[in-house]
């Protein structure tokens, strides 16, 4: 059992919607043959022993059709319904209600006019996977007549024939429409989660830019400048006049300023900032449509900037580990400075079936803040995932 659980609570929410879904129809189609052949004998006169057994072999046809078409649906709903299994549905369902005809006995029975609503419901439940609620509507009203016409076939008088076809007609268009509804519950499900994964994208296409974009403003300038005083020092040198030692000083004094700003802009700041950590963290997210509240960003200004370094990189690797690794709604990100300590403190929603175990990111991290006399902690806390970073205020750059 405990196995059970941990594989459902380590799938997302909408695989589970979607194995609910799914086994809710194969479920229901599976017992279409029991209740079929049960429904004929509660009115059961025959006198012939194939009746039957035709009976319950053409329902066990009409189900397997309908197990294929649901199948199919699901694996592909814009291909629509799967005309080759529809047709072998539709036949064996018209000989299961010709032989509930035979089998049954004639007068005021609902045996055979009930075994048509079923059959109508099973073909139309196959076709709900792939088929919008007006048309599913509409086989369900003309299930209804047919089930009225056999009732009528088999004697009822046309007030009780009307009766019994509306009651069934009305029945299998709550049927369908039930399950139809939960199959358009299963793509409003399926298409947020793409949209989720699509905001994630353009947020880490959105602080690519930016740093492309810090990149481009770095070396630009100073390539530009190294570029035009190795072109000035050159042409000195071959004119043979002064000046081309103080270009060559000045283009390795650029030369070193760039590699100085680079390695900054790969910090991801030009000078450590905490408080646009944070910033940073909270755009990120709700762009990527999580709700974030972020506290302590006031406490962050005072701190040194080894601490700001040092909790700048946990404000990274957490926020990196939301985006990539869980499936949260929610995200809260506290500061806490007291003691001579500062806190920080990320927890999310996303992540109830995580384990123990840390992966790279989070091992350099807390290697990172041993550096610094600081301590990292993170896994599951209930239904959350809790990461938390101490590091003393008083550290050593």
């Amino acid at each position: 059992m405990p196995t059970v659980a941990r594989w459902w609570s380590s799938r997302t929410d909408p695989q589970r919607i979607d194995l609910y879904t799914r086994s809710s129809y194969y479920t229901t189609l599976v017992f279409v043959p029991v209740m079929l052949f049960f429904a004929a004998a509660s009115d059961w006169v025959t006198a012939s022993a194939w009746h039957p057994v035709v009976l319950l072999g053409s329902s066990v046809v009409t189900t397997a059709a309908c197990l294929v078409l649901t199948r199919r649906g699901f694996h592909d709903r814009a291909a629509g319904p799967d005309r080759p299994a529809l047709l072998v549905a539709l036949v064996a369902g018209l000989i299961t209600v010709l032989a509930a005809l035979a089998a049954t006995g004639e007068g005021p029975a609902p045996a055979a006019p009930w075994v048509t609503g079923l059959v109508g419901a099973a073909v139309l439940l196959a076709l709900s996977v792939t088929v919008p609620t007006r048309p599913l509507v509409t086989g369900a009203a003309v299930t209804g007549v047919l089930a009225g016409a056999v009732a009528l076939a088999e004697g009822n008088p046309p007030a009780a024939a009307v009766a019994i076809g509306a009651s069934i007609g009305l029945a299998v268009a709550f049927f369908v429409t039930a399950f139809r509804f939960s199959v358009w519950i299963l793509d409003v499900v399926l298409e947020m989660e793409r949209t989720r994964g699509v905001q994630a994208q353009l947020a880490v296409a959105e602080e690519r830019l930016r740093f492309a974009r810090d990149l481009h403003d770095v070396m630009g300038r100073n390539l530009s400048a190294i570029a035009v005083k190795t072109q000035l020092a050159a042409e000195l040198v071959r004119r043979g006049r002064d000046g081309a030692a103080e270009e060559l000083a000045d283009i390795s004094r650029v030369a070193e300023e760039s590699l100085r700003e680079v390695r900054d802009v790969v910090r991801g700041y030009r000078r450590t900032d905490l408080p646009g950590e944070l910033a940073g963290a909270r755009s990120v997210l709700r762009a990527a449509g999580v709700g974030v509240t972020v506290t302590g960003e006031e406490e962050a200004e005072a701190l040194p900037e080894p601490v700001q370094a040092a909790l700048g990189w946990v404000v990274r690797e957490a926020v990196t580990n939301v985006l990539r690794h869980s499936r949260a709604s929610w995200c809260s990100v506290e500061l806490r400075a007291a003691g001579g300590e500062a806190e920080l403190q990320v927890t999310n929603d996303g992540a109830p079936g995580a384990g123990t175990a840390w992966g790279n990111g989070l091992t350099g991290l807390a290697e990172r803040l041993a550096a610094t006399g600081g301590r990292l902690s993170a896994g599951p806390a209930g239904d959350r995932f809790v990461l938390a970073a101490t590091v003393p205020v008083r550290v050593s750059a």
